[in-house]
């Protein structure tokens, strides 16, 4: 009799004990987990994956059970897996994730980091291995996930969704989209970031985040690419190139400014290109002044002239004459004029004076132009004065013009080029109203033509 009492405890416990195999569905997982609608449990959630800029300052992001590590790029990973620990009777009370009613039984493996020079920076354990169930009178009922029949099936009444979730359509619980629906609190400066159960506020590009508020970021300080000057601006940073460069397109580099290229008359004579800038050249016998070019006076610097000869100065150059041009019979009466003796023979069929003078011209000066104005010194009445060229226009490149009873211009008709000396002589005829009285003076004007056009 006993043992038949004993036989039907049995049997009503090994019932009683199946009847608490019914499934109760945990839609709460702790943090770092997120529950699986299909699996009916809570699986890892992949930071990494989901989190932009999980990981700053060059630091690479590891996935880690209900978390994620940032540790630096040099860093080696080292997976330990340890052998499964007995199983062991877990109060259903006390199950933190999972995914059937009573406990969890687990095997454990722990990631650890290592840097380098040694020394240890995390480990973690993490929930695995398949799924237990612990019913009454210690008996540990293991499910196998693959098995249809005993898979649990998906309510069909009314769930309650974690903070950051909501119930759809198929009564399951999926991720509320805070930053469509405007639910955030990010400030009108930043960017809201949806996250699975919640969402992150950021910066925009430029700013950085100084406790609530988002402050500009100097990158000229950070992060200077500008080859020249760095600007700052709200947001970025703009580059400048010094006096005399531009941008290149890449808006980083300077190019040098090719100034002589921009204008023909940034200079006189020649323009010579430097970096950054520009100067200006002058020929030989000049020197620059500003843009432009000065004839050197090398008869007040330096000269090769004689004690008996005058030094005479042109445009890029100087020449020696004698100090006393006068040949006989003429003699010297005042500086560069030689006068016949009335006394003198020789001199009845020679002009009365010969006077000296020199000038300069630059080569291919324009014509027709005035250059030289001749003036009678002595003034007789009843007379008349006629001008002529005597010679030193063969090729007709002057033209003496009377401009008064007394005066005349002589006129360049062709441009000359340089460098050359012409001498031309120019002579006044004196005659009175009477033809009793004739004179001539001459003026031998030598006209030196410079090297150089400018």
């Amino acid at each position: 009799m006993w043992k038949v009492l004993f036989l039907t405890m049995l049997t009503l416990a090994l019932v009683k004990a199946q009847d608490t195999e019914e499934t109760i569905t945990y839609t709460q997982c702790t943090d770092g987990y997120e529950w699986d609608p299909l699996r009916q449990q809570c699986k890892d959630i992949d930071e990494c994956d989901i989190v932009p800029d999980a990981c700053k300052g060059g630091m690479k992001c590891v996935n880690h059970y209900g978390g994620y590590l940032c540790l630096p790029k040099t860093a080696q990973i080292i997976v330990n897996n340890e052998q499964p620990q007995p199983q062991q009777e877990t109060p259903a009370a006390e199950a933190s994730s999972g995914a059937t009613t009573g406990g969890v039984s687990a095997s454990s493996m722990a990631a650890s980091a290592v840097v380098p020079g040694g020394g240890f920076v995390a480990s973690a354990a993490a929930v695995v291995g398949p799924e237990v169930q612990t019913g009454r009178n210690n008996f540990v009922i293991r499910r196998n996930p693959a098995d249809p029949q005993r898979m649990p099936s998906i309510p069909s009444h009314r769930i309650q969704c974690p903070a950051g979730y909501e119930q759809s359509e198929h009564n399951l619980c999926q991720d509320t989209d805070e930053c469509t629906a405007g639910t955030h609190n990010c400030r009108a400066d930043q960017v809201c970031i949806n996250l699975r159960g919640s969402f992150a506020c950021q910066c925009l590009p430029g700013y950085q985040k100084l406790g609530e508020q988002c402050v500009d970021i100097n990158e000229c300080d950070a992060s200077n690419k500008c080859a020249q000057q760095c600007y700052n601006i709200l947001g970025s940073f703009i580059c400048q190139c010094n006096q005399g460069y531009e941008l290149s397109s890449d808006r980083l580099n300077c190019e040098d400014i090719d100034e002589c290229r921009t204008s023909n008359y940034l200079c006189q004579y020649q323009c010579v290109n430097e970096p950054g800038k520009f100067s200006c050249m002058c020929p030989q016998g000049y020197q620059v002044v500003g843009r432009t070019c000065q004839d050197i006076n090398e008869c007040e610097t330096t000269n090769e002239c004689r004690e008996d000869e005058m030094c005479w100065n042109y445009h890029g150059g100087f020449r020696c004459y004698p100090r006393n041009p006068c040949q006989d019979p003429y003699v010297l009466t005042a500086e560069n004029r030689c006068v016949c003796p009335v006394s003198n023979a020789m001199c009845r069929d020679l002009p009365q004076s010969m006077l000296y003078k020199y000038m300069s011209i630059r080569s291919d000066r324009s014509a027709p132009s005035d250059i030289f104005h001749i003036q009678a010194t002595t003034i007789y009445a009843n007379t008349i004065n006629t001008f002529r060229i005597k010679s030193g226009n063969e090729n007709g490149e002057f033209y003496l013009r009377q401009t008064s009873a007394v005066g005349a211009m002589l006129v360049l008709v062709k441009s000359l080029s340089g460098p050359r000396e012409i001498v031309v002589d120019l002579e006044m005829l004196t005659v009175n109203s009477l033809g009793t009285y004739r004179a001539s003076s001459v003026l031998r004007l030598t006209i030196i033509v410079g090297p150089f056009a400018f």
